[in-house]
C-alpha cells in the first residue's frame, strides 16, 4: 500500500512539473542595437525558444539606459507587463552600455551617478509588476588593435555586475564570453559576423582614366552590429548563458546543440 502511495505521489509530482514546463511564459528583450531586430542577435534568440514562449524583441537601435526610458520605450514594456495574460512568468532581459558611453549627445549617461541608477530602476519596476529581471553585460565590439581585441566596455559591464549582485538579479555574462570567442576567432573571421562584408580596398589603376565612378551607397559594415551569422553565434551563446543563469528557462528552449 505504501509503495502504491509513493508511486501515485510521484506521478502527481511529474504531472505538475510537466504542466509547469508547458505553461506559456513571456520573454521581453530590452536594450540597444546589438539586441534589436535586423542588426542584433535578439530575433535569433527568440527563434530558439519553444512555441509556448512569447518572445518580444523590444530593443531599439541607438538607445541607452537613459534614452530608452526618456523616449517612452520603457513605458511600452511596463504596459506589456501589466497585461498579465495566462503567463506563468515574464522574464525581462536588459542589456545596455554601448550608447551610455561618452560622446553620444542625448544618450550618454554618467557611469557613476546615472547608469547604475537606471539599471536599478528597471530591475525594481519589473519586479513591482511580478516579472523576473535579468541583466546582461554588453555584447563586445569586434575592433582589433595589433591582433588584440579592444575592450572598451569593461566599466559598463562592471556596473552591470554590481547592480546584479546588489539586487540579487540573474546575470548573463555576455561581455567576457563574447570577448573570449571573438578574440579566439581573430580579426578576419570576426569581420564575417558583421551585417555586410568589409568594403573592398582596390589598388590604384595604372591608367587613371579607367577609374569608375564610386557608388554613394554607404557600407553597413562595422564592428558592432551583426548579420545572420553573428546573430546566430551570439544567440546560441546567450541561450547557453541563460540556461545557467535562469534554470527555469532551460526547458523553454528548443532541443539542440548549444555547445557550438
Amino acid at each position: 500500500m505504501k509503495k502504491e502511495v509513493l508511486i501515485a505521489a510521484g506521478l502527481a509530482l511529474a504531472a505538475v512539473c510537466g504542466h509547469a514546463e508547458t505553461q506559456p511564459v513571456r520573454v521581453i528583450l530590452v536594450g540597444d542595437s546589438t539586441l534589436a531586430p535586423k542588426n542584433g542577435y535578439g530575433d535569433a534568440l527568440c527563434a530558439r525558444f519553444k512555441p509556448e514562449v512569447r518572445c518580444l524583441n523590444m530593443a531599439k537601435n541607438g538607445r541607452s539606459s537613459g534614452s530608452y526610458r526618456a523616449e517612452g520605450s520603457w513605458q511600452q514594456v511596463m504596459d506589456e507587463l501589466k497585461n498579465k495574460g495566462a503567463y506563468a512568468n515574464s522574464y525581462v532581459l536588459i542589456e545596455f552600455g554601448h550608447n551610455d558611453q561618452p560622446g553620444k549627445p542625448g544618450r550618454s549617461t554618467d557611469l557613476a551617478t546615472e547608469f547604475p541608477v537606471n539599471l536599478t530602476r528597471y530591475v525594481d519596476e519589473v519586479r513591482s509588476l511580478g516579472g523576473t529581471p535579468v541583466l546582461a553585460t554588453p555584447l563586445t565590439r569586434r575592433s582589433f588593435k595589433a591582433g588584440v581585441l579592444v575592450n572598451d566596455l569593461g566599466p559598463w559591464a562592471d556596473v552591470t555586475r554590481s547592480v546584479a549582485k546588489a539586487r540579487n538579479v540573474p546575470l548573463v555574462e555576455l561581455l567576457a564570453t563574447s570577448e573570449a570567442a571573438v578574440q579566439a576567432m581573430g580579426e578576419v573571421e570576426a569581420d564575417t559576423l558583421a551585417v555586410e562584408p568589409p568594403p573592398k580596398v582596390s589598388a590604384a589603376p595604372a591608367d587613371m582614366n579607367s577609374i569608375e565612378a564610386v557608388s554613394n551607397k554607404k557600407s553597413a559594415f562595422d564592428h558592432t552590429h551583426v548579420g545572420p551569422k553573428g546573430a546566430e553565434l551570439f544567440a546560441v551563446m546567450v541561450e547557453r548563458l541563460l540556461r545557467g543563469a535562469v534554470p527555469a528557462l532551460a526547458p523553454r528552449f528548443m532541443d539542440g546543440d548549444v555547445a557550438r
